[in-house]
């Protein structure tokens, strides 16, 4: 069930081959990868998954290789889309699948909390009772949903579980929401914004975090040990991993650096992004390699 949706959930980075071709096989490494470092589950097709670079049917193949290596954990496929119609329709597809759960962002033609309620009845007229992550994510969507309008949302329609608290500062939106939440149902608050501000968002009532990092075991890690009580240690384990963390927080070029480290540590065989995107040189090559040295982190 969605609504049990807590600690890590990585959102994966979808593998390429050097010449731009999808490669499926490293799915399945990808996944175990993911899996053996604390991950209960997966947010794939989203914004760092490269999901918008892919056709329908890559959309659909990517989703339902996910599927096949989940090995019973929690996959949840990003579906947003400006493209109502699409929206539907590649949601109909990845539940076929076997995915658990979609996630939608509203589209950035939504101004007004109206425009927002009318949006999402006309969503789940379309899709029906799928399990639904809401985003809450205006720096890419351009959308920004007020606490009592993410309420209202969760009050009108029960196909949303869990909401992906992105907007910043997050720490006083995850506060507000939880005061706002107290006596309804249960729905679970998962974090973003690359984990960069996990432990504090912890602090404030956040679930667990649906982000990714090459070192997948320390957002897992700083999950457990805050879950456990142990904040000092939640804080040590997350600041020792924070330089490189901070560093794979750029956008796409941090991707690029996010999937350099995964194929170094055996869980991607290429780290390439699909066109367009960057690639690393030399000089950025150096520069992780004196970064990682410095941590003393195990590259493999």
């Amino acid at each position: 069930m969605l609504d049990e949706a807590t600690g890590l959930h990585v959102v994966a980075q979808t593998p390429f081959q050097p010449d731009g071709a999808i490669d499926h096989d490293s799915i399945d490494s990808l996944s175990a990868f993911y899996y053996s470092h604390g991950a209960r589950g997966l947010t794939v097709l989203g914004v760092s998954g490269e999901a918008g670079k892919l056709t329908q049917d890559e959309t659909v193949a990517v989703a339902a290789r996910f599927v096949r290596a989940a090995d019973g954990h929690r996959i949840i496929a990003g579906v947003s889309n400006p493209s109502l119609a699409v929206l539907v329709e590649t949601t109909r597809q990845v539940m076929a699948e076997g995915v658990d759960a979609v996630m939608i962002c509203p589209p950035g033609a939504v101004r007004t909390d109206e425009e927002l309620f009318r949006y999402f009845e006309s969503v789940f007229e379309r899709i029906g009772d799928v399990p639904t992550v809401l985003q809450d994510f205006p720096f890419h969507s351009g959308v920004r949903m007020s606490v009592p309008a993410i309420v209202r949302l969760i009050e009108m329609f029960p196909q949303i579980s869990v909401i992906k608290e992105e907007d910043l500062p997050s720490v006083t939106k995850i506060s507000a929401l939880r005061e706002a939440l107290d006596g309804g149902r249960q729905v679970r608050i998962l974090t973003g914004n690359n984990g960069l501000y996990l432990p504090q968002e912890m602090e404030r009532g956040a679930d667990g975090p649906m982000a990714g990092f090459s070192y997948p075991e320390v957002l897992s890690g700083v999950y457990d040990l805050m879950t456990a009580g142990k904040r000092a240690e939640a804080h040590d384990l997350f600041n020792r991993h924070l330089p490189l963390l901070r560093y794979e927080a750029q956008g796409q070029w941090g991707i690029a650096i996010r999937k350099e480290m995964m194929r170094r540590r055996g869980a991607l065989q290429c780290a390439a992004l699909r066109a367009p995107g960057p690639s690393l040189n030399a000089r950025d090559l150096a520069e992780i390699d004196y970064l990682v040295s410095r941590m003393d982190l195990p590259a493999a």
